[in-house]
């Protein structure tokens, strides 16, 4: 699933070429939701979270989640696409452009002001995020045995953590990704946010991440020698969603440091 970095780049490439300009093609196949009308004007492109949202003049939104198999391209609208046409879930076109996303589960519209935030919290791919209230909503929405990397998953808490920096801040940390949330404290729980914060802002202009220097330190690295200790990186499935998280199992087996 794409991490909140690779949402908010894609609508960093596609605002200039649509904002402010007249929708000429909207194909939408599995559209959930009302279309937006040909001649209405594109007013923002924006990134909440996961999700992207395209806002119109005539007052809708169309909001993508591209969980595990969505993606955004932009091309010239002489351009060949990279992907077969049958892929596409959403092509908005103006002048010019036409932005094509591939294979996104969720493409649906909803009045201006409503779509894609109405469950999420803090987005930290901004800056001055509020930390503060990331913590307070993870205690609102999480029971206390929660496992943490579970939590930081949860978008409602705060938006933008994905699998790679849930593995990567808890190992930054020396967390242990399966001690419950109820023996977190708030002060770690706040370094967990905050350092993801920082990572996501990090990264925001590049397709390679980098959290450590030479990569990633924790992230599809099992059997590779842990950066800080040397001991092989291990990884499981966790959680309701069996997504897999990687840890150093000498780095962060107890609660938090």
């Amino acid at each position: 699933m794409p991490e909140g970095d690779t949402i908010h780049r894609a609508a960093n490439r596609l605002r200039p070429a649509l904002v402010d300009q007249e929708l000429k093609r909207f194909t939408a196949p599995r559209l959930v939701g009302d279309r937006p009308r040909i001649g209405e004007r594109i007013e923002s492109v924006e990134a909440a979270g996961k999700h992207l949202l395209i806002a119109f003049s005539g007052g809708l939104t169309v909001e993508t989640h591209l969980k595990m198999t969505g993606s955004w391209h932009l091309y010239r609208e002489t351009d060949r696409w990279r992907k077969p046409a049958a892929m596409a879930r959403l092509v908005v076109g103006v002048e010019g452009w036409d932005a094509v996303c591939f294979n996104a589960p969720v493409v649906r519209t909803a009045p201006s002001g409503r779509a894609g935030r109405q469950d999420l919290g803090p987005d930290l791919c901004t800056p001055d995020v509020d930390i503060d209230r990331a913590v307070a909503r993870a205690r609102h929405v999480s029971e206390p045995t929660a496992e943490v990397a579970d939590v930081l998953l949860d978008q409602r808490a705060a938006s933008g953590i994905g699998n790679v920096y849930k593995s990567e801040v808890l190992w930054a940390l020396q967390v242990d990704p399966f001690c419950a949330i109820g023996e977190i404290d708030d002060a770690t729980l706040t370094a967990l946010y905050g350092r993801a914060n920082r990572l996501l802002l990090a990264n925001l202009k590049t397709t390679t991440r980098t959290t450590v220097p030479g990569g990633l330190a924790v992230y599809d690295r099992r059997g590779r020698p842990c950066r800080r200790c040397g001991t092989r990186i291990s990884s499981r499935a966790q959680g309701p969603h069996a997504r897999t998280t990687y840890w150093c199992p000498r780095c962060q087996t107890a609660g938090p440091r």
